[in-house]
């Protein structure tokens, strides 16, 4: 049988012997992926779903019963125009 000895100095010595993880064997100069463009929708809800938000909130900052859903809703049909 091998003693901890043993097994630690293997240890120590795979970690040495310049072997690469798994997570560093992705090539540097891989280009980086482009960051997604919203759509003209998508830029018009979320100006909707902004403008319409207090009406939906609190006057602490959350968010009524039902209001998220509710105010996610009146966006959708706003920026659907």
């Amino acid at each position: 049988m091998t003693s901890i000895d043993d097994i630690i100095r293997l240890l120590e010595a795979a970690k040495t012997s310049g072997h690469t993880s798994k997570s560093s064997t992705k090539s540097p100069r891989s280009p980086a992926k482009k960051k997604r463009q919203p759509s003209a929708y998508q830029k018009r809800y979320g100006a909707a779903f902004k403008r319409l938000a207090p009406k939906y909130r609190k006057k602490g900052g959350g968010w009524k019963k039902d209001g998220f859903k509710r105010c996610a809703a009146a966006a959708r049909k706003v920026a659907k125009r």
